[in-house]
C-alpha cells in the first residue's frame, strides 16, 4: 500500500532549542502549572509511605499511556498478572500480549526510577535500556529494542493512508540525542518549559522503530523528579494527553511547521496543570482511604501485624491468598486467618474461590474503586 506524503510536515532541523521563547504568551500558565505541581508535591512530602499508596497510579499510567498506542488493557488485568506471577518468572503464555506489554511498560519505569536512585543520570544510555524493556516481549521485541533507528521512520493517521510527520533523519539522529541532553543538562530554562521542550523534541526525533510515545512520556515523570520539582516519582501526565489527543500531536506538528514552540508551551502547562491537580485528588482519596482503613483494619484483625496486611492491600490491591501469606511479613497462621476475617467483613472481595492447588484470588475493592481507569 503507498502512503501519501502530501501532508507530511518534516523535523524542525536547526531550531532546537528555539532561540527566543515568548514568555508573555505563557506567564499565567507557567505560574499556575508551577502551583498546582508544587502542591502536589508538599502532599508527596507529606505522605511518608508513597512508594505504598501510590504504587497504583503507576499501573494506571501503565494502562494509560499504552492505550494511547492502541494497546488496550485494564488496571484489574494488569494487577491479576500481578498477583499471579513473580518478576523474572511470568507464565506469559496464559496472558493477553497487551497485558504482557503494558506491564513491560509498568516495569521499565519503575527500574528507571530505581537505577536513577542509584546515581544513573537521565541519559541516552538509560533511555536505550528503559526502550530494551520496554520491547522485551511482544509485538515489538521485533522492532531492534535498546537500539536507535537506522532507517527512516514516520508517523501516519490512523488509517495508515498519509504520512503526517517525517522525523529527523538517522544519519542525524546522533547529533539529535547529543542535542537533546546538552539541552537538559545546561539549559535555564524553568523546569516545566525544560520539561515541554524535552518531550516535545524527543517525540520529534523519534529515535526509535517503536515505543517513541511511550517512552517519551516516561521521560516528563523522570525529569521532573530528576530535577526535584517532584520528591518521589509519582506524578503522571497520560491521563490528559490521552483526553486531548489530537490537540496534543497537532501542536507537536505545528512547532516543525510553523516553529510555533509557545502554543505547545501553552498546551503542556495546561496539561502539568490540571494533571496536577487530578492526581492531588486522587492521591488524597488514597490517602485518606488509608488512614480510615487503619483502625477499620485494626479493630478487624486485632493483631499488632494488622498495617501489615494493609500496607500488602494497599500494594497489591488483587492478589493471591499464597502471596499474602508468603509475601506480606506476617507469621502464616496469622495471614490465614486475616484473609478469612477480611473477607467475611466484606473488605476484600473473593474474585475467584480455591480450586485445587490454585490459592484464592481477592481483591481490595474500596482502593480498585479509586484507581481504576
Amino acid at each position: 500500500m503507498s502512503l501519501n506524503i502530501d501532508r507530511a510536515i518534516k523535523y524542525h532541523y536547526d531550531k532546537f532549542p528555539p532561540n527566543n521563547l515568548n514568555y508573555s504568551a505563557f506567564i499565567n500558565e507557567l505560574i499556575k502549572a508551577t502551583d498546582a505541581i508544587a502542591r502536589y508535591d508538599q502532599m508527596l512530602k507529606n505522605m511518608h509511605n508513597s512508594e505504598i499508596l501510590l504504587a497504583p497510579l503507576r499501573n494506571q499510567e501503565a494502562v494509560i499511556s499504552s492505550r494511547m498506542e492502541g494497546t488496550i488493557s485494564t488496571m484489574d488485568e494488569i494487577l491479576k498478572f500481578e498477583a499471579d506471577n513473580e518478576e523474572g518468572n511470568s507464565n506469559k503464555e496464559n496472558a493477553r500480549s497487551e497485558v504482557i506489554e503494558t506491564i513491560l511498560y509498568q516495569r521499565a519505569l519503575l527500574n528507571a526510577q530505581h537505577s536513577m536512585k542509584e546515581g544513573y543520570p537521565l541519559s541516552s544510555s538509560l533511555i536505550r535500556t528503559l526502550h530494551q524493556q520496554l520491547l522485551f516481549l511482544g509485538r515489538g521485541a521485533t522492532k531492534s529494542p535498546g537500539e536507535f533507528k537506522k532507517e527512516q521512520n514516520y508517523l501516519a493517521d490512523r488509517l495508515k493512508k498519509n504520512i503526517l510527520f517525517i522525523p529527523i533523519s538517522p544519519e542525524k539522529l546522533a547529533e539529535g540525542i547529543d542535542n537533546l541532553f546538552k539541552y537538559i543538562e545546561e539549559s535555564n530554562h524553568p523546569i516545566l518549559i525544560k520539561t515541554a521542550l524535552m518531550h516535545l523534541e524527543f517525540e520529534a526525533l523519534h529515535p526509535f522503530q517503536d515505543g517513541n510515545g511511550r517512552i517519551g512520556r516516561m521521560l516528563i515523570t523522570l525529569l521532573l523528579w530528576s530535577s526535584g520539582t517532584i520528591t518521589e516519582p509519582h506524578f503522571y501526565i497520560s491521563g490528559y494527553l490521552e483526553e486531548h489527543k489530537d490537540e496534543y500531536i497537532d501542536l507537536m506538528r505545528e512547532v516543525s511547521e510553523k516553529n510555533n514552540w509557545e502554543d505547545w508551551c501553552l498546551f503542556f502547562l495546561n496539561a502539568i496543570e490540571q494533571q496536577a491537580i487530578k492526581n492531588l485528588e486522587i492521591a488524597e482519596s488514597i490517602y485518606k482511604l488509608y488512614e480510615e482503613m487503619k483502625d477499620v483494619f485494626a479493630n478487624a484483625l486485632s493483631s499488632k501485624w494488622s498495617v501489615n496486611a494493609l500496607d500488602f492491600v494497599f500494594t497489591n490491591p488483587i492478589f493471591r491468598n499464597n502471596k499474602f501469606t508468603s509475601k506480606s511479613g506476617i507469621p502464616t497462621e496469622s495471614a490465614k486467618r486475616f484473609t478469612r476475617v477480611l473477607s467475611e467483613k466484606g473488605l476484600i472481595t473473593i474474585r475467584e474461590e480455591a480450586s485445587g492447588r490454585k490459592p484464592a484470588l481477592y481483591s481490595f475493592e474500596p482502593l480498585m474503586e479509586l484507581v481504576r481507569v
